[in-house]
């Protein structure tokens, strides 16, 4: 089982990891948040015990990312000294899946990883759902009722904000910002792709996904 322990406090982190590999487990460490990302983008770990209270990168803000950017599923465990029911709540909002407060106990902690590790990697991770439309956005793959649909990549982008947004409703600069930036096209290319993505999620359904809502821009209705 590979391990890893991020920390800014080196002693804490050193004496986790002394007890650990007597557990006979392997555990790499990281002192702040950057370094954890650098590590899980170029290692698999079974585990990861996370700090909040970090440098250049706090612990809530490194596992928004390792979830929303590197589509990491790995069970993650905060332990902390952050004891307020604020800061349990920003942790699994997060997308941490346990919580411990320091001090703790050792034995515990080894318990803890355990059963993390025996619950395996996380599976929802990397998915994107609002009513029958599903989006797994690792692989660029998009279902409405189980049934595959076919999308160019503009199209999946679009429908990527809009999942993530789903129901609000996303103004037409908003969607063109995420598409090209600052440098639009000078055709009024948006609607073109609108059209096409609101036929490929409607083919085969009597009822529509995607709204255009006059005046204000784009949302998903249920």
């Amino acid at each position: 089982m590979k391990i890893l322990v991020v920390d800014d406090n080196h002693n804490v982190a050193e004496t986790i990891t002394d007890y650990l590999e007597l557990e006979g487990m392997t555990v790499d460490c990281a002192y702040h948040g950057e370094a954890a990302l650098q590590l899980v983008a170029q290692d698999h770990f079974d585990v990861i015990i996370m700090d909040i209270m970090m440098p250049k990168l706090d612990g809530i803000n490194a596992v928004k990312r390792l979830r929303e950017e590197l589509y990491c599923s790995t069970p993650i465990l905060f332990l902390t000294a952050k004891d307020t029911l604020d800061d349990k709540v920003d942790a699994f909002t997060a997308g941490g899946d346990d919580y411990l407060l320091k001090p703790f106990a050792m034995q515990e902690l080894c318990l803890r990883i355990r059963a993390l590790a025996n619950r395996g990697p996380r599976q929802d991770i990397g998915k994107l759902q609002f009513a029958d439309i599903l989006l797994d956005i690792s692989t660029g793959k998009a279902t409405r009722a189980d049934t595959p649909l076919k999308l160019s990549r503009i199209q999946t982008e679009i429908l990527k904000l809009l999942l993530k947004r789903a129901p609000a409703t996303i103004s037409r600069q908003e969607v063109t910002e995420h598409l090209w930036g600052d440098e639009p096209p000078s055709s009024d290319a948006l609607r073109s792709h609108i059209y096409a993505l609101r036929t490929a999620l409607d083919k085969g359904f009597t009822d529509s996904r995607l709204e255009t809502v006059h005046g204000q821009g784009y949302r998903l209705k249920a």
